[in-house]
């Protein structure tokens, strides 16, 4: 029997990673996101809800972010770290059957994860095709759009991004410089074309307007439901924990990734909705665009020009499909086993898996209005779920007044409880409204499926554990071999 074991078990050299460029790369994704989402959040919270609730999400969502940026400064080899806890948390609070236990974390963790990274790659590059049919539908009114047309385009984005990540791997760097630029002037051109040319509403309409337009019967609700569009736009900075192993003095450059990449995000994020809620216009002509994206018709309203628009749009595209690429590197790097292919030092047959899950995954919205919601949804679901199982585990140790081991780089100190509670009690909450549907009583093709989908995986994932794989599952921990 051949043992698959981690990629980068062996490897000595270890790549000199930017923290501006990987904070680039992850706030391409927050400002195309932020625009894109904004239909979920403006229909149900409207725009005073859209700015309230995402600066809840930024303290909440900031918290969980900081905990594990302490757990990355701890464990900087991103394989090794899960086992860590678990080790920590069994021998410290001394709970029977440890290596069951282990195990056991271990792979229901590695399946959230896996599972939050899969759908990343496919609502990414399904994000993209869906915004190009946008702009086709705006330059050719005689355009009759179907559903499956953007499905399609969808897919191919996909199996460019496997040619990038594969045959262009090489030179995922340089491209991360240039989306580095693309990114910070795309931002500045678009926030002052839309600040200079669009009428504005008052500030009191902007702050003090609330939008029930899931007919949820209360504002509080709707604009808790609405937290899917913040929650969407903040995550991610823990990616690149994913590819610690490359990353030279890892338990150093990590952390101040994540933060780096929360922090300057979350302002630019910001910008980006205050200017939205301010050019919006008419918010139910905006939300009603026949291209399907309020943030299109946004920029069509301000330049009064296909043009522009299309030139506007196509920079949050490329942002759009740059995450998607991210998410694809992440997504196959994510799983416990997976050869990597000789003279390319990339896992090949687990990006090509990463490709059959997407195209998968983007094959549902050939029969759902809301496939992208349920997507983005499945994903966010997964991987809040895994970051509250890291964060509970160290959580449980400072409660049981065991502290966990310091921070190399960064620690949290005795503050440490506090923040993880509340990074606990946000990450609930998000998980909970999350599962949601956009509207009261929907009915079976607007419901939001991704709950069954999540339960499903999880169910499975459990069962198939305790049928079988529990005798000879092994942790990717016990394949590495420590330099």
């Amino acid at each position: 029997m051949t043992i698959l074991k981690h990629p980068f078990a062996e490897c000595t050299e270890k790549a000199e990673v930017s923290v501006p460029e990987q904070a680039a790369l992850k706030g391409g994704t927050t400002l195309d996101r932020n625009d894109i989402t904004a239909t979920f959040g403006l229909t149900n919270g409207g725009t005073a809800g859209a700015i309230y609730i995402y600066i809840f999400t930024f303290l909440g969502f900031g918290m969980a972010i900081v905990s594990m940026a302490e757990m990355a400064s701890m464990y900087g080899n991103g394989v090794l770290r899960l086992k860590r806890f678990a080790n920590e948390v069994v021998r410290k609070v001394r709970q029977p059957r440890e290596d069951n236990i282990i195990g056991f974390l271990n792979y229901v963790t590695g399946w959230l994860c896996v599972l939050g990274w899969q759908a990343g790659a496919a609502s990414g590059c399904y994000l993209a095709g869906t915004e190009i049919q946008g702009l086709v539908i705006l330059n050719h009114p005689d355009y009759t759009p179907e559903r499956w047309h953007g499905s399609l385009i969808a897919i191919a984005l996909v199996f460019v991004s496997l040619f990038i990540n594969t045959v262009l791997a090489k030179s995922l760097p340089s491209i991360e410089g240039v989306l580095l630029l693309l990114h910070v002037f795309g931002f500045v051109a678009i926030t002052t074309t839309v600040w200079s040319l669009s009428p504005h509403s008052s500030a009191t309409e902007v702050f003090t307007k609330f939008n029930d337009g899931g007919d949820w019967h209360n504002v509080g609700l709707a604009t808790l439901v609405g937290i899917l569009s913040p929650t969407v736009s903040l995550i991610g900075p823990d990616a690149i924990a994913h590819i610690s192993e490359e990353v030279r003095d890892a338990s150093k450059t990590i952390p101040r990734i994540m933060l780096a990449a929360v922090g300057a995000n979350a302002v630019l994020g910001f910008v980006m909705l205050v200017t939205i809620c301010f050019c919006l216009g008419n918010l139910d002509e905006v939300l009603s665009s026949s291209t399907g994206y309020p943030f299109i018709q946004i920029f069509f309203n301000a330049t009064r020009s296909n043009g522009g628009a299309t030139s506007m749009t196509a920079i949050l595209i490329v942002l759009t499909f740059a995450g998607a690429l991210s998410n694809m590197a992440t997504g196959s790097r994510s799983a416990d086993y997976y050869q990597v292919h000789a003279g390319r030092d990339i896992p090949t047959n687990a990006i090509l898996a990463t490709t059959v899950i997407s195209v998968l995954l983007i094959s549902i919205s050939f029969g759902s209005t809301i496939a992208f919601n349920q997507l983005i949804a499945l994903g966010t679901v997964a991987l809040l779920c895994s970051y509250m199982g890291s964060i509970g585990s160290m959580a449980l140790l400072r409660i049981r007044g065991r502290q966990p081991s310091r921070g190399q780089y960064f620690s949290l100190g005795r503050w440490g409880l506090l923040v993880n509670v509340l990074a606990l009690m946000f990450l609930a909450l998000a998980f909970v409204m999350i599962f949601f549907p956009p509207m009261r009583n929907p009915d079976l093709e607007s419901m939001n499926w991704s709950v069954v989908i999540f339960s499903g995986v999880l169910l499975a994932s459990v069962l198939y554990y305790y049928s079988g794989a529990k005798a000879f599952y092994i942790a990717p921990v016990e394949l590495v071999k420590l330099s």
